[in-house]
């Protein structure tokens, strides 16, 4: 090949090239693309089509026949907030041989919102994909009976299920908070309806993904609410459904899936909320009720579910999946003042970090499930000290690990839901892990998230699609 031809190849390469160059820097590769708005998703501020949802209009009644009884699970973690249940009653620790002693089992809408109850009652906010409908389900305890129903049409679509959250009951109210952001107050004892609030319409916050998973707060007949839109939190009189305050937002932080969690430090109560975008203590009565206590932005992760533990010592220990991992927090006050600061902060790896659930603290120690990144005690039960939450004291073993499933304690022992409906009993240690018992309770159990309801020796469990009573009386 002689050089003046090689020259003419290299010059129409260079030409080419600079064509190709000039057409790339030109031409608009995105000029058939749909461009993705906010709002387009229907979730939240921004929405295109807010769908018009008349909370509480359809009722039906069934039945008035139960048994009452005398014992409440009455909101999300029980009546203290700690996932411990502090009746006397004593509960069986090992099944027959023909396994636990199901008292019913009721087919419902798909999803993880799990049950409340209240003497002899059983609440379950479900959704009903027939109906298009979020239904506030009330059952019997003792026979599972359904007694009546208050819902409203509003459109869902599935997303790893639709329900989420668990109602919160008094003896007067029954306050609930759906897959999209509708809360709904009725009269416990009748079914009656009360009042309702639109959060997305109201405060033009953005739903969630997966929807909403915040359990409401009732507290002193006033329930606690955290919007993440124009407000932060805000408070409703159940009686009247009168807004008492509404905590400013000037952070734009959003709602995520963590509940409110009321705390009484250094004199003063408090409710401290993991939004998307930080963590924060409000006031919870007084003058300044509503107002910022303190807050930080050290704790900011995209899908927060766990809800924060506050230890006695002002300490706060937040977690989240996905890689977030845990950080502790140690709160102080000084003449009425509060200030945060990060103690500690880690990868799931290095201690003790948790997909769904929240930790329970119980006698100085934190106990959790370590999510699937966990490293080499991933989805193992562990134990830790407060102190250095990375030391781990006990964990379960490679043998005996678990899934996104709830735990409680009740009757000293510790119960364990697996992701395929296995339960498991252990024995509480600060030393050891001690397995009592396990046993298939769902035979084709898939995504058993929701978190458990005991009263009078009756534990309400659910996967997906059933939800099932167990008699755990001895």
């Amino acid at each position: 090949m002689t050089k003046r031809i090689i020259n003419i190849i290299l010059i129409a390469i260079g030409l080419i090239g600079f064509v190709f160059l000039f057409w790339w820097l030109n031409v608009d590769p995105t000029n058939d693309f749909t461009v993705n708005l906010e709002g387009a998703d229907n979730r939240g501020k921004g929405n295109a089509v807010v769908q018009e949802v008349n909370i509480g209009e359809h009722f039906e009644k069934f039945s008035s026949d139960y048994t009452e009884l005398n014992e409440t699970w009455p909101r999300f973690r029980g009546s203290d907030f700690d996932n411990i249940s502090k009746s006397p009653i004593k509960l069986i620790e090992k099944f027959p041989e023909s396994g636990p002693k199901i008292l019913w089992s009721i087919e419902l809408g798909e999803g993880h919102a799990g049950a409340a109850i209240y003497k002899g009652l059983a609440y379950i906010l479900d959704y009903d994909e027939t109906e298009r409908a979020d239904k506030l389900r009330c059952f019997s305890l003792v026979d599972g009976v359904e007694q009546w129903s208050r819902g409203y049409n509003v459109a869902v679509k599935r997303n790893h299920g639709m329900s989420r959250t668990i109602p919160a009951v008094t003896d007067d109210y029954i306050v609930t908070i759906g897959p999209k952001c509708h809360v709904m107050c009725l009269d416990r004892k009748t079914g009656d309806f009360r009042w309702g609030v639109d959060i997305v319409k109201e405060y033009r916050n953005e739903i969630p993904f997966w929807y909403t998973g915040q359990c409401p707060l009732v507290d002193n007949n006033v329930a606690i609410l955290a919007t993440g839109g124009s407000a932060l939190i805000i408070a409703v009189d159940c009686k009247t459904g009168e807004k008492l305050w509404e905590t400013p937002n000037p952070n734009a932080w959003k709602m995520s899936h963590s509940s409110i969690i009321p705390f009484t430090f250094g004199g003063r109560k408090m409710y401290v909320y993991s939004a998307i975008g930080g963590l924060v203590g409000v006031a919870a009565d007084g003058e300044n009720a509503g107002s910022i206590l303190w807050e930080t932005s050290a704790w900011n992760h995209t899908v927060v579910a766990p809800s924060p533990v506050c230890m006695p010592d002002g300490k706060i220990f937040m977690t989240a999946g996905y890689g977030a991992g845990s950080m502790m927090l140690q709160l102080s006050e000084n003449e009425g003042n509060f200030t945060i600061e990060t103690i500690d902060e880690y990868k799931p790896k290095d201690g003790l970090a948790c997909e769904q659930q929240t930790a329970i603290y119980w006698k100085g120690h934190l106990f959790g499930i370590m999510p699937k990144d966990g490293g080499t005690m991933r989805t193992q039960f562990i134990c830790v000290d407060p102190s250095d939450t990375k030391k781990v004291v006990w964990a379960s073993g490679k043998e005996a690990r678990f899934g996104l499933g709830p735990y409680f304690m009740a009757d000293n022992k510790f119960f364990i839901l697996d992701d395929d409906g296995t339960l498991t009993i252990a024995r509480p240690s600060i030393k050891k892990y001690i397995q009592l018992e396990q046993v298939k309770v769902f035979a084709d159990g898939h995504d058993a998230w929701a978190p458990f309801a005991l009263a009078d020796g009756y534990l309400l469990l659910r996967d997906s699609k059933t939800m099932v009573c167990i008699d755990l009386n001895i």
